[in-house]
């Protein structure tokens, strides 16, 4: 087997590079860098102090929310205690209904009277 020579593609000849001449920049392009860097920080600035407001805002409704939640757990146990109360009182003033010779008034016989008699 015969080895084939690589054969370089064909390119036109490498043009010398001209230097670049570095311009010197106005004393009005570096306050207009100078203007845009002072705008940039400043506007990010008010983003990120907008950010925190809004952070701070919402962790006050977020203790705001907890209070009302233990508030809330309170009052449901002081409701369930003074159901029980109720419960007790009811049933107490049933029995001592009872002891008296009271009893519940049948629905079937129930009568109810009109106090004012309707004008016609």
């Amino acid at each position: 087997m015969a080895a084939v020579p690589a054969t370089a593609p064909l390119r036109a000849p490498a043009k010398e590079a001209t230097p670049r001449v570095a311009r010197p920049r106005t004393r009005r392009a570096a306050r207009i860098r100078l203007a845009s860097g002072v705008i940039w920080i400043v506007t990010l600035a008010v983003l990120l102090s907008g950010i925190v407001a809004l952070n701070v805002a919402v962790l006050g409704l977020n203790v705001r929310l907890d209070e009302l939640s233990h508030r809330r757990a309170d009052l449901q146990a002081q409701n369930a205690s003074l159901e029980g109360r109720i419960s007790q009182a009811l049933a107490r003033t049933d029995s001592l209904a009872r002891q008296e010779g009271l009893v519940p008034a049948n629905p079937d016989e129930t009568r109810f009277v009109d106090l004012q008699p309707k004008v016609k």
